[in-house]
């Protein structure tokens, strides 16, 4: 059996800053919540949303015989998170300043589930960092890491949204459990939903239609969207948050920044220096061309 001071106390050791255990659930409701906004067309053709619902809905179908979810977050806040200069036409979301955090996080997670097993041989089970359909911020939720706020992001109390989850969903049971984060949330605060540029936040859901971020970062959509000097990802809805203001600079050096976003001459760089400088970072996923593309 699993023992939750351990975990706690590891994944604090390998450099996460929060940490929850729950047992396995069944999100019925979060499930047919994503059914209506895909059938509303929110979705805007990001299929990969509409794949495994049933997998999102019960993590016993990503792993057989699991019993057990860890999830577990990183402070990633830098000097970019909270805006950059009001004529700046090459914004970066600051997450996307940092190496990739599917490389990052997803080995600190084979990490902590090497350690456990070290105590307990016959665990086995799966990390995931955006890798495959769960309901992450749910989960986060039931143990008590924080609650999901008005722009659709898990808001934690000590960093606000500023934080990379993961979660590593494990065959054992553990000998106890964290309770449900039970607070103020964000009570009548509707600053996120009031910064938007393009008006595509509803109450705890996302027009995708008419986010930056999914203009920028996913495939190309069919329907026009404003940038606002935005080229990859957008924390227009975080850098107003009241919980961001507060919120510590993230400590761990992996989510340091590597870039700069204000000194690089996207114009002027090839494809060969691209491919060299950000083969680690999560820029590689749109490629250069639409980069300048989005600065103009």
């Amino acid at each position: 059996m699993l023992k939750l001071s351990q975990i706690k106390s590891t994944a604090a050791a390998l450099g996460f800053d929060l940490c929850g255990v729950v047992p396995c659930q069944n999100f019925d409701s979060d499930r047919a919540f994503l059914e209506q906004w895909i059938a509303t067309g929110y979705g805007d053709g990001l299929s990969y949303l509409e794949r495994n619902i049933d997998k999102r809905a019960d993590a016993t179908l990503l792993v057989e015989g699991a019993k057990t979810v860890v999830v577990c977050g990183v402070n990633y806040k830098n000097r970019f998170s909270m805006g950059y200069p009001a004529t700046c036409n090459k914004k970066i979301a600051s997450y996307a300043t940092t190496t990739d955090y599917h490389i990052t996080i997803k080995e600190m997670l084979h990490q902590l589930c090497a350690s456990l097993k070290m105590s307990s041989p016959t665990l086995s089970g799966r990390c995931f960092t955006d890798s495959a359909p769960i309901f992450e911020k749910r989960y986060a939720v039931e143990a008590g890491l924080g609650w999901i706020g008005r722009q659709s992001l898990l808001v934690t109390p000590q960093f606000g949204t500023f934080v990379l989850l993961g979660v590593a969903v494990l065959t054992e049971e553990c000998d106890n459990y964290d309770t449900p984060y039970v607070g103020i949330g964000c009570g009548e605060c509707r600053r996120c939903i009031d910064a938007c540029p393009n008006h595509a936040i509803h109450d705890r859901h996302i027009d995708t239609r008419l986010c930056i971020s999914r203009a920028t970062v996913e495939k190309q959509s069919d329907h026009p969207t404003p940038l606002h000097g935005w080229i990859f990802g957008c924390d227009q809805c975080q850098s107003c948050c009241p919980y961001n203001a507060k919120a510590p600079l993230a400590t761990n050096p992996l989510f340091a920044p590597t870039i700069d976003p204000l000194a690089i001459d996207w114009q002027k760089m090839s494809e060969a220096e691209f491919t060299l400088h950000f083969a680690t970072s999560p820029l590689i996923r749109t490629g250069l061309r639409r980069i300048k593309e989005n600065i103009k």
